[in-house]
């Protein structure tokens, strides 16, 4: 028998054979032969055990053989052989992108395709020298974006390495062997392979269940329900009537589900590209809206090409009405629209951000996921996160137990281990819950002080029903000793829902309510416990049975402040990030950590009032309140969506199953590498720790990376403003053009190519107190106001020509005076550098060393190169030296105005 599954024979209606081994074909209708067909209705899907028109679908063991597998899993040779003939489980969409296909997508970016069109434009009139040198450009910055991209795509598929998600897969090295369980990559999961699901867990692939235990699954990404929803085997499935297909078939899970709680075995049976993931969403999944600071850099970049599309005809008019110039001049006019563009805009925001991903790797420990969120974590303005594990230690401390009356009572501690134990025990938590580990803890030392309770191990555990953030509540299901036939629950869990549950009059049920409050409010937390006696019985504990409890009492616990949390908000508070806490407890329970740390708490929004608000009222008090308690994961991603309606740009810090919602809603999803699986494959960013202070670090590096993208954004685009303005101007005054086209598109060049040097720059620490955002009406003032200061000293340079060559009819005259504008313009672009990098003090400025090199190599080259061999073939001739002595006072001019107009704009200007 082959080791591969027939791929013709299994695949279903709906399911064609593909030829290419990266798209994983994988028998979905797993009768194969006489079954093949009978599971989906004509045009649909396939699916793996799913009931078809007429009759049941495959049993289990008809799924396995189907797929050569059994319950004990592949052999590891069959498994790499499946490897090797069908590819790796990965979505089409999620594949590296080839170096070729990189250079040739290259070409769609605006600029390049407006620089391509004008470069064709003087093809047609045959300015082959214009042409040549705009295609050059064109090429250069392809070639360069492709490769760089190409690298930091590298750079990044090696970082995610670190946190690739496992699955726990059975596999024998021989067929006698008994299985083992053990961990491997997603990617290389087969048809056929055996796997295991836990809480946390991503489902890996599309899998047909085998046995299960409480499973629930989270399939909003396929359905957009947000509730959990039942999974359990069925050895023959009926067919499936609902509309949601198969994703309501109790045996199925499929691909980009979250497991919630419970446990499972199943096999898979479609992997990579022929899952219903890939199928659903076709890559978008990954594809998130714009950030504030993509929005900014397109508005501006949309605006410039207007006007660079606009700046030919203008010049053509311009010159056939004051100069009766014709087509000559559009040459000209093309290199003075290429001489707007910033050609190295893509290739520097690349560079800038794979470095900073990469330090901040090396230097921290921080996982960068998708390279766009680091410049968004350096515009992050509100940060979202609960308080256990950031603000407060992982485990709290317990302060007592008391019964209902409030008097000490030993038994209301014992009953809360014993349901902390059997849940820890059953079921089957990704982690250890804190508060269950802080009770056990409290247990022993009471156990050791000799209070007289019964040992733990006196009680038998039946089953478990673990917490989730719906219900707000666990239950352990235990035989005490001495009472055959009868099952014990034992509840504990937020205090309203366990009192929801318990039988209590009104009266009785505020009184207690009332002292939960005032225990709350002096900073503890509170589990309820309660009890209730059932007769036992073959069928499974439901959440229904959580009804008629006893009230037993309330265990009190006391968060133990983070060391560094107090210090780590300051920090942030003094970054221009205002903290925001969502948190599912008591609502005094919060006010008062957030109060011993030194965040204002103000006013605590509650879960019910957040229900009765609007999207509009809700963006409003998110941006007033500081706290929001007994928050479920739907309350969390609501606030964080509006808190960027109203137009902050968002982080939110999460580690559990109950975050996804939220990390996928904010701009940046950040997560600790202790995260359960689900929560590492949603975030962006991954810390070494869930500590305040590792974001701090990470922001700062986004703030690094993005500051130095901005400062080449004003310094490129107000330079060569003032430089198109300046061409403009004495084009029409001069008999001549003042340079002529492959003079501009090669000054346009150098300065390009030392612009890159941005990239390795160190801002100034003001640059990293605030946020990194790009405002265009402040935005476009700053080069509008620095390139027409940049024209006046071109311009200047005009008269220190007239007055240095005298005569420019004079043979030589005109390629003097282009070569004059070339050094000039150089000159003044190596000041620009070094003169509008963000405001710096003069230890600071001696910083920046790339920098510094690039600036003094432009001036070199502008100096220089008129005096080469190249000269004459550009057109420019060799300049009288009063020439250089004039235009050192134009430079020194110019230079004093450019301090003056910085340091004005630095105090007027809150926006970096």
């Amino acid at each position: 028998m082959s080791s591969v599954p027939d791929r013709s024979a299994a695949a279903g209606p709906g399911r064609t054979e593909r030829d290419d081994a990266s798209a994983t074909v994988i028998p979905l209708s797993p009768g194969a032969g006489s079954d093949a067909g009978s599971h989906a209705g004509s045009g649909s899907r396939g699916s793996a055990g799913a009931g078809g028109r007429h009759g049941a679908g495959p049993t289990s063991l008809q799924v396995l053989r189907s797929l050569d597998s059994g319950p004990r899993g592949l052999l590891e040779s069959v498994a790499e052989e499946r490897l090797a003939h069908l590819g790796e489980n990965v979505l089409p969409a999620w594949r590296p992108v080839s170096w070729p296909r990189r250079f040739l997508a290259s070409f769609r970016d605006p600029f390049t395709s407006v620089l391509l069109c004008l470069g064709l434009v003087s093809a047609l009139v045959s300015a082959w020298g214009t042409a040549c040198v705009t295609l050059v450009l064109v090429l250069v910055s392809c070639l360069l974006r492709s490769g760089e991209e190409h690298r930091a795509d590298r750079s990044a598929a090696a970082l995610r390495e670190l946190v690739a998600t496992t699955a726990t897969v059975l596999r024998r090295t021989s067929a006698d062997a008994a299985p083992r369980a053990r961990e491997v990559p997603v990617a290389e999961l087969v048809p056929g392979d055996v796997i295991r699901l836990g809480p946390g867990d991503l489902v890996p692939a599309d899998v047909r269940l085998l046995r299960a235990s409480g499973l629930t699954v989270h399939q909003s990404a396929l359905t957009g329900e947000s509730a959990p929803v039942p999974k359990h085997p069925v050895d023959a499935p009926e067919p499936s009537v609902s509309p949601s297909g198969p994703f309501a078939q109790p045996h199925l899970c499929f691909q980009g589900s979250s497991v919630t709680s419970g446990s499972g075995t199943a096999v898979v049976v479609t992997t990579g590209g022929d899952t219903w993931f890939a199928a659903a969403h076709d890559g978008r999944a990954r594809r998130r809206g714009a950030s504030a600071f993509d929005r900014s850099v397109q508005g501006i970049s949309w605006t410039l090409i207007r006007f660079m599309l606009l700046t030919p005809p203008l010049v053509l008019m311009a010159n056939a009405a004051l100069r009766g110039r014709g087509l000559e001049t559009l040459p000209f006019a093309v290199a003075v629209a290429v001489g707007l563009t910033p050609e190295m805009l893509p290739v520097l925001v690349t560079t800038a951000l794979a470095r900073g991903a990469s330090r901040l790797a090396r230097t921290s420990g921080v996982i960068v996921k998708r390279l766009p969120a680091l410049h968004d974590l350096g515009a992050v303005d509100v940060l979202c996160l609960d308080k256990t594990g950031t603000l407060t230690e992982d485990r709290p401390v317990v302060e007592g137990a008391v019964d209902g009356e409030g008097r000490p009572d030993p038994e209301v501690l014992q009953w809360a281990a014993v349901g902390a134990l059997w849940t820890l025990q059953l079921a089957e938590l990704p982690a250890p819950d804190a508060l269950d580990e802080a009770v056990l803890d409290a247990a022993e030392d009471h156990a050791a002080e000799g209070d007289g309770s019964s040992p733990l191990s006196v009680y038998d555990g039946v089953a478990a029903l673990p917490f989730d953030p719906v219900r707000r509540l666990a239950t352990a299901v235990v035989r005490r000793p001495g009472r055959p036939g009868i099952h014990t629950l034992v509840t504990k869990g937020a205090v309203e829902a366990v009192l929801d549950r318990c039988v209590l009059d009104d009266g009785e049920r505020e009184r207690l309510l009332a002292r939960a409050a005032r225990e709350a409010e002096r900073g503890l937390r509170l589990l309820a416990v309660a009890r209730a006696d059932r007769p036992s019985g073959a069928r499974a504990y439901t959440s229904a049975d959580e009804r008629g409890l006893t009230f037993l009492g309330l265990v009190t616990l006391r968060d133990v402040p983070a060391p560094s949390a107090a210090d780590a908000l300051g920090v942030l508070a003094a970054r221009g990030i205002a903290v925001k806490v969502l948190t599912g407890d008591h609502p005094g329970t919060a006010a008062r950590v957030c109060h011993d740390l030194g965040l204002p708490p103000g006013e605590v929004v509650t879960a019910e009032r957040i229900d009765a608000l609007s999207d509009e009222e809700l963006a409003r008090l998110a941006d007033r309140a500081t706290v929001f308690a007994r928050c479920a994961p739907e309350h969390k991603a609501r606030i964080v969506s509006a808190l960027r309606a109203g137009g902050h740009t968002t982080g939110f810090l999460g580690d559990g199953v109950n975050d996804l919602p939220a990390l996928h809603t904010a701009d940046v999803g950040i997560c600790p590498r202790n995260a359960v699986d689900v929560a590492r494959e949603a975030a962006d960013v991954v810390l070494a720790e869930k500590d305040l202070t590792a974001i701090d670090r990470a922001v700062v590096a986004g703030r690094r990376s993005s500051g130095n993208i901005a400062t080449y954004l004003r310094i490129t685009l107000s330079s060569n403003l003032g430089n198109v303005l300046a061409m403009l101007t004495a084009g029409l005054l001069l008999p001549f053009l003042p340079m002529l086209p492959a003079q501009v598109l090669v000054q346009n060049l150098c300065s390009d190519a030392a612009q890159l040097a941005f990239a390795f720059d160190r801002p100034a620490a003001a640059a990293l107190r605030r946020p990194t955002v790009l405002r265009p009406r402040d935005f476009l003032r700053f080069i509008t106001g620095f390139g027409l200061l940049n024209a006046a000293a071109d311009l200047a340079t005009f008269g220190v020509l007239a007055l240095a060559l005298r005569d420019t009819a004079a043979p030589g005259g005109e390629a003097a005076f282009h070569a004059g504008w070339f050094t000039e313009n150089l000159l003044t672009q190596a000041l620009v550098m070094m003169l509008l990098r963000t405001g710096r003090n003069s230890a600071e400025r001696k910083a920046g060393g790339p920098l510094r090199a690039a600036a003094a190599g432009l001036a070199a080259v502008g100096v220089l190169l008129p005096l080469t061999a190249l000269g004459p073939l550009l057109g420019m001739a060799a300049l009288p030296p009063l020439y250089y002595l004039l235009l050192g006072t134009v430079l020194g001019l110019y230079a004093i105005g450019l301090a003056a107009a910085r340091r004005r704009y630095d105090r007027t200007n809150t926006a970096p």
